[in-house]
């Protein structure tokens, strides 16, 4: 028996290291690789990263490079080589899009071809799910493991992390209650909270639906600004409340509401593509100029919730086929796609058609 943090836990850490600005360290055999965040680097760890040596690279997703045009050899990534003399100015104007427009020239940049870049992958995909910019600083050196034992810095096995990652965290139920509602007082609100110490997601029960007969149910991803806000950009809003309205009219339902805010990118990334798009960039573009992909989120999460609750047949209220795949995919069966068009608006119909055009959302 063993105190010590098992490999989710120990990414849990990583996560909030990599979110304060603090280096992990990840590991693949004897291979070891030093790992800061592009987004929180401050100027002193960028002072000590310059005196280990040189031979740092910064490593951008695939879609960041195409943005800078900057080759990306290894095909999801590009190892873009940092300057000697590289500031955080610098650092910062490759990471992030902000200032695209303004400076469109940031090269020119150097990208490595040749060599193993697992572990710079690991580290994008780690940093992804700290909720941060993908871009790391990414230094291989012998004797990175000794170097994280003296500056007490976390380490991840690659491999382990990868098989983590992969599978998705566990999730377990916490606690449930009766939760009136405005559209049915016979509401109960469930809990559940992963493994991996992130963040919680909710099942909203709809009187006392049957497990052996398909449920009208809606996955709806977390949206702050259309949800609580009542933004004019989106028509997250009106699908949230639309879908328990009909719940409450047929009298049963599950309404999943899954934290992953933004298509999966987090609320601050989510404002980074606002931002973007006040530029005149379009959902898919603005998310592909920060260095993600058309959508980040993953629906093997609803698909658990709905195995835990005890039900395996749905009739799915959404307008996205990919949904329905992944439920299909995840032992879900859909007996029915209910459409739920609604929150059509002059400032969200743009957005509408972006979805429709690239996302295949049937609008």
């Amino acid at each position: 028996m063993s105190l010590a943090p098992d490999i989710s836990e120990t990414l849990a850490r990583a996560r909030a290291d990599l979110r304060m600005g603090v280096p992990v360290v990840i590991t693949a055999g004897e291979t070891a690789a030093l790992v800061l965040a592009a987004e929180t680097l401050d100027a002193r760890r960028l002072s000590a990263l310059h005196a280990l040596g040189g031979g740092a690279v910064l490593a951008i997703s695939g879609r960041r490079a195409a943005t800078l045009k900057a080759r990306a050899y290894d095909g999801d990534l590009a190892r873009v080589s940092v300057p000697e003399d590289a500031t955080l100015t610098w650092i910062r104007g490759v990471a992030d899009p902000a200032d695209d427009l303004k400076t469109p020239m940031k090269g020119p940049l150097i990208t490595e071809r040749g060599g193993d870049a697992s572990l710079h992958r690991m580290a994008l995909r780690l940093v992804k799910s700290a909720r941060l910019l993908p871009a790391v600083l990414v230094q291989v050196f012998a004797g990175a493991q000794r170097f994280a034992e003296e500056n007490r810095l976390s380490v991840i096995a690659a491999e382990q992390a990868h098989e983590r990652l992969a599978a998705g965290s566990p999730l377990h139920p916490v606690v449930n209650a009766r939760l009136p509602l405005e559209v049915s007082e016979a509401g109960r609100l469930h809990v559940f909270r992963p493994e991996d110490g992130g963040e919680e997601h909710y099942a909203v029960e709809i009187g006392q639906p049957r497990r052996d007969l398909p449920v009208l149910a809606r996955l709806h991803s977390a949206c702050f600004t259309g949800d609580l806000m009542g933004s004019l950009k989106c028509d997250c809003g009106p699908q949230l409340r639309g879908a328990l309205a009909q719940m409450g009219a047929e009298g049963t339902g599950v309404l999943l509401y899954l934290s992953q805010e933004g298509r999966g990118i987090g609320l601050a990334n989510k404002m980074r593509a606002y931002s973007l798009q006040d530029q005149g960039f379009d959902t898919v573009e603005a998310n592909h100029r920060l260095g993600f992909e058309d959508d980040e989120r993953d629906f093997r999460i609803g698909a658990q919730i709905l195995k835990s609750m005890g039900f395996s047949d749905v009739r799915l209220l959404t307008n996205n086929p990919g949904k329905i795949a992944m439920m299909e995919a995840n032992g879900i069966n859909v007996t029915e796609r209910v459409p739920l068009k609604v929150g059509e608006t002059d400032h969200n119909r743009a957005y509408l058609a972006t979805k429709a055009a690239k996302s295949g959302h049937l609008l």
